[in-house]
């Protein structure tokens, strides 16, 4: 029976990087939104799903944060998938012949240089992948697209160019999500707990709640803050830290953060990508 992972983007995007480094057995599933990536896994429609969280130049992926706690679904793992960008064309037009590209906004700045360098003109598009799956039927031989090297394979697009990006540490970090939680498993590698959390209206209520962390000697990764409810008082927190919540030192970090909190949700327990180590 056909497993599916979902993503968002079209077939060639990062996203179906990601699910095919996670689940290379598992069949990918393009979705339009993030919201329509939740919605194909709490329907059954897809058994897993990969979800940006943040990338290493622009940081938070807008939105994830708020959806992650309301989608009903499970962190199981991570991914990180490296951003390398391609310049394809129609197949059998040269480099020389491509005097504009098209991509995501975000991607174009990183390959600056080399469209400099080949007075190639940049223009946005909503999609890379969407961008090469158009550039398939357009029959345009002066335009290209930068994108993956997985969305020329789809399209039947031909590569001129590869890792054109002016730095090479740009990279993604992917959740996989699931419709069940799995606590019980442990690896080699260090064990994650992601949770969010809000503290309780009382004076210096983050900075002791924080210190039940310090003293139990574990290390948080990550620690974000954003707004709920329209409210500018009610704030979220959202956290990774190293360790199992059945961990000693995890168990008594988490009873203190419980006695400054007005709620605590683990959103997933999960082994990390061995990108970390």
């Amino acid at each position: 029976m056909t497993k599916y992972i979902a993503f968002q983007g079209e077939l060639g995007a990062y996203g179906h990087e990601a699910c095919n480094s996670a689940h290379p057995e598992m069949t990918p599933l393009p979705c339009k939104t993030f919201d329509d990536v939740i919605a194909a896994v709490r329907s059954g429609h897809a058994d897993l799903a990969a979800l940006p969280v943040e990338n290493s130049t622009y940081g938070r992926v807008a939105d994830i944060h708020r959806l992650l706690p309301e989608s009903d679904l499970h962190i199981v793992g991570e991914i990180f998938t490296r951003v390398r960008i391609s310049l394809m064309a129609l197949p059998g037009v040269p480099l020389q012949d491509i005097k504009k590209v098209r991509a995501h906004l975000v991607l174009l700045p990183q390959a600056k240089s080399f469209l400099q360098k080949h007075n190639i003109a940049a223009e946005a598009a909503a999609d890379s992948a969407g961008a090469a799956a158009e550039l398939a039927v357009s029959g345009d031989r002066s335009s290209g697209v930068l994108a993956s090297e997985l969305a020329a394979q789809a399209y039947g697009l031909n590569v001129l160019a590869s890792n054109i990006e002016d730095y090479g540490h740009n990279t993604t970090r992917f959740l996989i999500m699931s419709r069940t939680p799995d606590h019980s498993r442990r690896s080699d590698r260090t064990m994650m707990t992601t949770f969010v959390f809000q503290v309780r209206n009382i004076p210096a209520a983050l900075y002791k709640a924080m210190g039940g962390f310090a003293t139990n000697g574990v290390n948080m990764t990550k620690l974000e803050s954003y707004m709920v409810g329209g409210s500018f008082t009610a704030t979220q927190f959202y956290a990774d830290i190293e360790g199992h919540p059945e961990d000693d030192n995890v168990k008594l970090a988490l009873e203190e953060l419980d006695y400054f909190t007005d709620s605590i949700h683990i959103l997933g327990v999960y082994p990390t990508d061995r990108s970390r180590d």
